[in-house]
């Protein structure tokens, strides 16, 4: 199946399948009536910490991919979020939502590298 990234701001649409939201908070400004998601993993956002380290910055982009893929195999919460997302993605296509304004080195960029 087909795995896309858009931000949560943007306007739903046919072709995303499944709208699955991949941030560990509630997305400023959007309503869950209009977030229209199907899935809500918070789970599988990266920790606080890491983010806080990564802030967006494309010079530490590999390190952070690196750091973030040990987080899904080694924390119980993140891995078993994971988990579901695979066995979503087996039977749908599937959007990962994200309300980070930088769209290229973000989390949501790197599941989808891994799914």
């Amino acid at each position: 199946m087909t795995v896309h990234v858009k931000r949560i701001y943007e306007d739903s649409a046919k072709s995303d399948g499944k709208r699955v939201l991949v941030d560990g908070v509630w997305p400023r400004g959007v309503s869950k009536e209009d977030a229209k998601l199907d899935e809500w993993l918070k789970e599988i956002a990266p920790s606080k910490d890491l983010r806080q380290w990564f802030d967006h910055d494309p010079d530490k982009f590999d390190s952070f991919k690196k750091k973030y893929k040990e987080e899904l195999k080694d924390n119980e919460d993140q891995k078993e979020a994971y988990s579901e997302l695979q066995k979503l993605i087996q039977k749908h296509d599937v959007t990962l939502l994200t309300a980070t304004k930088e769209e290229k080195y973000n989390h949501a960029q790197v599941l989808k590298s891994l799914l």
